[in-house]
């Protein structure tokens, strides 16, 4: 223990006696005192520790009342407006006397310079054209189109003159599937004199397609060049395994149009290409990377042709070409002509629209051909494609609407 002398004391005294009274003036603020490292040396303590005042509570937020909205909060729009570094060449099929052939009128395809029906950034130049399908021997059909076309099936002329007059065909695609090896391996004289006989018989321009056996359909379409010489044929197809030199240079020659097909395949869409280019200029190649039908594969035909377009229209040489779909293998699948449980439908509307989904389907990504062959549905699919043009009806929609969408019963 620490003695303190008798002056310590005194000066501790007064150390007391000068700070005390601010000490405890201090100390009354807090309700709570806490000491450390010092030291007390008293005889009798007494300390009095009164609680400080309460802290008044933060006032209570009352929330505004709530008010249901009146009216839409109205907000401008600007849609976002792109530039396209690429644009799809332009394509004319058929021709007409004054340009070599003998056709009513030519069609033009292509030209886009941003994607389907962007029509707040451009205007689609030349609406997709909707082809009639057209076999040269009876084949089997679903019930639901042969009932359109049972009376015409051993006529090629005569049911391409019917999707003409009665149909409204715009243009005929013509099948020579009588020219497979496995079939009727008819010749390619024979093939050409039905092409002559449905150019005779009809007005449109006109595609003509092979039997998909490589070499017979090379010798095919260099009959079937020469005596339609000067119409633009869209000859159907040319394909990697063709010789392409050959099949290239006598669609050169006699001024028609390829349609260069790939399967699902960006990168062969571009070989094929590269390949044509060597022989034919770019306003006279189509090109397809096929079409799977609703339930088959369409969401990745879809896919392909999406991104085909997109990367012709950012820059791509190779693959701004207009594209085709061969919409008809929408028949393929077996649920739009077979017999179903009841909750399906019947299959004569069933069909139709299976084809029709399937063709309305690829025409958000570009197409601008397609070959099809159930009279509703082409009527249909060039109905919704007038609307598109027209964007959105030519003004007969009431966008007021639009927000009921919900509640739009079919």
């Amino acid at each position: 223990m620490k003695i303190l002398g008798k002056e310590e004391k005194e000066g501790e005294k007064k150390a007391v006696v000068k700070f005390g009274p601010k000490l405890l003036e201090l100390l009354s603020r807090l309700g709570e005192i806490e000491l450390e490292d010092v030291d007390l040396e008293v005889g009798d303590l007494e300390i009095w520790l009164q609680p400080s005042a309460g802290v008044a509570a933060p006032p209570k937020v009352v929330a505004p009342p709530k008010v249901k909205p009146t009216e839409i909060l109205e907000a401008e729009f600007v849609p976002p407006v792109w530039e396209y570094p690429g644009q799809i060449v332009e394509v004319k099929l058929g021709a007409t006397r004054g340009e070599g052939g003998t056709r009513r009128n030519s069609l033009t395809i292509g030209g886009e310079r941003v994607p389907a029906y962007y029509l707040f950034e451009k205007p689609t130049p030349h609406p997709p054209v909707v082809v009639f399908d057209v076999f040269d021997a009876k084949i089997p059909l679903a019930k639901a189109v042969k009932m359109h076309v049972r009376d015409v099936m051993e006529d090629p002329a005569a049911w391409a003159k019917l999707a003409v007059e009665k149909f409204g065909a715009d243009m005929i695609t013509l099948h020579l599937i009588s020219t497979d090896p496995l079939i009727q391996d008819a010749s390619p004289r024979e093939a050409a004199k039905t092409v002559e006989e449905v150019l005779q018989a009809v007005d449109v321009p006109l595609a003509v397609g092979g039997c998909g056996d490589p070499e017979k359909d090379v010798k095919v379409f260099e009959k079937v060049a020469e005596v339609a010489e000067g119409e633009r044929l869209l000859i159907n197809s040319v394909r990697l395994e063709m010789d392409i030199e050959r099949v290239a240079k006598v669609i050169k020659k006699h001024d028609h149009v390829a349609l260069a097909f790939t399967s699902m395949d960006m990168n062969l869409a571009r070989e094929l290409n590269r390949r044509l280019y060597d022989f034919l200029p770019k306003e006279q190649i189509v090109i397809d990377t096929t079409t799977a039908a609703l339930g088959y594969g369409l969401d990745y035909a879809f896919s392909i042709m999406e991104r085909t377009r997109l990367a012709g229209l950012m820059g791509d040489p190779q693959l701004q070409h207009p594209m085709a779909s061969g919409t008809t293998n929408a028949w393929a699948a077996r649920e739009a002509w077979m017999e179903m449980v009841p909750e399906w439908g019947p299959r004569e509307l069933r069909g139709p629209i299976w084809e029709t989904v399937t063709a309305l389907t690829l025409l958000l990504t570009g197409v601008d051909l397609f070959m099809m062959m159930h009279p509703a549905a082409v009527k249909t699919v060039k109905e919704v494609i007038g609307e598109m043009m027209s964007g959105g009806g030519g003004g007969r929609g009431r966008p007021e609407k639009i927000a009921e969408w919900v509640t739009l019963k079919i």
